[in-house]
């Protein structure tokens, strides 16, 4: 592998992606590897997602990129940029899976502080969040249910009016609806101001018509990384008769039986001919058919240009 200073150097500072790794790893203790070998970019102005199991290394990917922890090996780079500083930090707001707030201050004691910490602070777009839950500014976060404590993170995170979201199953808490609500509130963010967001989900119907970039972590690896749309394109999935004629050619991420029945999903950039049921999968079909199936090699979208 080339030397990952001279690769991501080799970019001009003009149109450098939100995000960039080259051969990231992080080691916790011994050989217990939470990511490794992990290359990919985040174009700035996305809403990626980050899918993976349980103990995939979604996390750390996360707070590596906010620079709460640094790797063992490679390079992760912030808007073209490998250390932590003032102006850096400015730049990124990060929302914990644990959303880590002061119990005793209440909400409007919170975003106070949120205002005197951050120059750029946008009221507008605090309150706005907290609005929407119509909750108490005289409560105090410690009184507050897990949802609303959820509420007052991403109001400090909107508020900070970074570049640079980093959403750790922001969710979670939320009912259908108060989901609905904010994945709307992030999809105008973007939008409107070219916020890069990076959010993590196990809820994968909620992604859906939100997000347009991917990262799938599986066991501490990327396995796919690149625009949706070019994915989901570079992928088929087909339906047959159990004893037909065999899979066409290409990477056979996930082949399943039932009865008289075979579904398959097919790694590739070709069009797909015999008797098949073939159709591009839906992403929640995609990413399914990918964490029903350990890690092999590496997978990533198909190169167009190459293949033109």
């Amino acid at each position: 592998m080339a030397d990952a200073t001279s690769v991501l150097d080799a970019i001009p500072d003009e149109g450098r992606p939100a995000v960039e790794a080259v051969g990231l790893g992080k080691r916790y203790r011994g050989d217990q590897w939470a990511l490794r070998d992990c290359d990919f970019t985040v174009p700035a102005g996305r809403i990626c997602g980050v899918v993976g199991a349980n103990g995939a290394g979604k996390s750390t990917l996360l707070t590596l990129a906010a620079r709460l922890i640094r790797p063992t090996e490679g390079e992760l780079r912030v808007f073209g940029e490998t250390s932590s500083t003032p102006e850096s930090r400015a730049r990124v707001a990060y929302v914990t899976q644990e959303k880590p707030l002061y119990p005793s201050f209440t909400v409007a004691g919170t975003l106070r502080i949120g205002r005197e910490l951050n120059p750029r602070w946008d009221e507008e777009a605090a309150q706005r969040v907290i609005e929407m839950g119509e909750l108490p500014m005289g409560a105090r976060v410690g009184s507050l249910s897990g949802g609303q404590r959820t509420r007052v993170a991403l109001a400090l995170a909107l508020g900070k009016r970074a570049e640079l979201l980093l959403l750790d199953e922001p969710m979670a808490d939320l009912d259908p609806l108060a989901r609905h609500e904010l994945m709307g509130v992030l999809m105008a963010e973007a939008a409107e101001r070219g916020t890069t967001i990076l959010v993590s989900s196990h809820i994968l119907p909620e992604l859906d018509g939100v997000i347009d970039h991917l990262l799938l972590v599986q066991a501490g690896r990327i396995r796919l990384a690149g625009d949706l749309e070019e994915i989901l394109d570079g992928h088929r999935l087909l339906i047959g008769a159990a004893d037909g004629a065999e899979l066409p050619a290409g990477t056979t991420v996930e082949r399943r039986v039932r009865g008289r029945q075979v579904t398959a999903l097919l790694h590739t950039g070709e069009p797909v001919d015999g008797p098949w049921e073939s159709s591009r999968p839906s992403l929640e079909e995609l990413l399914l058919a990918y964490l029903r199936t350990p890690v092999k090699a590496p997978v990533t979208a198909p190169d167009r240009e190459a293949a033109a």
